[in-house]
């Protein structure tokens, strides 16, 4: 968990970029119901993604990847999954596996040096003739080395990734079919992993809403359901409608397969979403501008508050590129001629040079967010006054205090914005931490700076916060 000490006191170049408290004595005008529980935190929620491709041996990962907060990884990799064979370390189809990218040294190198709870996704399309369908002793194969053999403790194990879609390798007989794909966990990956290791969680692929899903969740066994979050397609990206319209069409999404799942006679089984971004392919300017950061800590409290079991965030590393199709328009705002689905800057030149284990804009985010997010505590309900259309709030419990996540979708103008709690009604202190466009503006000179952190002191009716334009502040209250 990122400590508030961790962020910066103050900013290199613009003092006012941060965010700031007054003592209050106003009216509020976002209010925390602090009697009333959403959901329980589950710190899995912050979690990224982890592919073979990259050399995941080179120095720095996991001290970058544990300093900002996150929880969880996933492992290995989104569509080569369906390629992959974990005992070889190689991909069908021609795919590509670094050599030094073994499941051991992905264990050992990153995962238990930066804390991670591992999930594994299990090749449902290939076997390891690359001329048949996946072989469920070879996912049980995989259980058994990491739980038994190597004592990982690994507990999530989903068979394939997004095998609903054709852009998916699956040589079953019926490819990316709901019938075959059930029958496969039934009959096979189920009952093979749980012979190996009975504590282990097998999980299924979901696409809500789909008649894919009512088959599947109709007549498999599992244990939890793994859907992919992506809102935009390649060169229709808009920065008003990540940021306004995306966040609520997850919120949509999830409403839908819980729904789902209640039809199925499964309503508390856990759900992961285990890919989440802004564009599914192509990834262009907008992946390391603010924008993608204000989009991520808005689906990171929608997360929170739907009381998701966990999530990862496609991809932390491998990705970087100025290569064709990408979106660099001039109506996205930004200033970087590349993009990626890169969390941190990968070393090589598809990154502007930048160097290895910087973080991008969507890291700060997780770092603002994981302030707000501490294992255990409740998600509490918000009340935004319509005054205030532009922005967002979250807000949980904290020990015998509460903390607030604020974004204001504003580009141009700063918000004061006077928060209240219906059980307190006046506090010791206040610190916020707050990551925004001033500090993200800094990279059009190369500068990659992190949030910065302020506090105030006694406050009474309300705590006033105040939010730069198109930042995400997290307010930490003391009684």
């Amino acid at each position: 968990m990122l400590a508030l000490a961790a962020c910066s006191t103050g900013h290199p170049t613009a003092p006012s970029g941060g965010g700031g408290t007054t003592g209050g004595g106003t009216a509020p005008l976002v209010t925390v119901n602090t009697a009333t529980t959403l959901a329980t935190i589950s710190p899995t929620v912050l979690g990224l993604n982890m592919a073979t491709w990259y050399d995941i041996t080179q120095p720095g990962i996991a001290t970058a990847i544990h300093s900002a907060g996150f929880e969880a990884v996933r492992w290995p990799g989104g569509s080569s999954s369906d390629l992959y064979h974990w005992h070889t370390n190689t991909d069908c189809a021609g795919g590509y596996a670094s050599p030094n990218s073994t499941f051991d040294h992905f264990m050992q190198d990153v995962a238990q040096p930066a804390d991670l709870d591992v999930a594994i996704t299990l090749d449902y399309g290939t076997d390891t003739t690359c001329a048949g369908p996946g072989n469920p002793a070879e996912a049980a194969a995989w259980v058994a080395y990491a739980n038994t053999t190597k004592s990982y403790g690994v507990k999530w194990w989903t068979v394939g990734n997004e095998v609903y879609g054709n852009w998916e390798t699956d040589l079953h007989a019926q490819p990316n079919d709901s019938v075959t794909y059930a029958a496969a966990v039934k009959s096979g990956y189920y009952p093979a992993i749980k012979a190996k290791d009975a504590s282990a969680m097998v999980g299924v692929v979901v696409n809500p809403p789909s008649a894919w899903d009512h088959t599947v969740l109709g007549t498999a066994p599992y244990d939890f359901v793994e859907m992919h979050y992506y809102p935009e397609a390649p060169g229709a990206e808009s920065d008003t409608l990540l940021i306004r319209d995306s966040p609520l069409l997850l919120r949509s999404a999830l409403v839908s397969l819980k729904s789902e799942l209640s039809a199925a006679g499964h309503p508390s089984t856990p759900i992961y979403v285990g890919e989440m971004g802004s564009v599914y392919t192509n990834p262009g300017k907008q992946s390391m501008s603010i924008t993608q950061a204000l989009f991520a800590s808005e689906v990171i409290g929608e997360l929170l508050d739907a009381g998701v079991a966990r999530a990862t965030w496609w991809l932390g590393y491998g990705g970087c590129s100025t290569g064709g199709g990408a979106n660099y328009s001039s109506a996205l705002y930004g200033f970087q001629n590349y993009g990626g689905y890169d969390l941190y800057a990968d070393g090589g030149s598809g990154c502007g040079g930048t160097a290895a284990n910087t973080p991008f804009p969507t890291v700060r985010a997780y770092q603002v967010a994981a302030v707000l997010a501490h294992a255990g505590e409740r998600m509490l309900p918000v009340t935004v006054s319509s005054t205030l259309p532009l922005v967002r709030a979250y807000a949980a419990s904290q020990g015998s205090g509460y903390a607030v996540m604020l974004i204001n979708l504003d580009e141009s103008n700063s918000a004061s914005v006077p928060v209240g709690f219906s059980t307190l009604a006046r506090g010791s202190a206040v610190t916020t931490v707050t990551y925004g466009k001033a500090q993200y503006d800094e990279s059009q000179s190369g500068q990659w700076v992190g949030p910065v952190m302020a506090s105030s002191g006694a406050w009474q009716k309300s705590a006033v916060v105040t939010l730069p334009p198109w930042s995400i502040t997290v307010a930490v209250v003391t009684p």
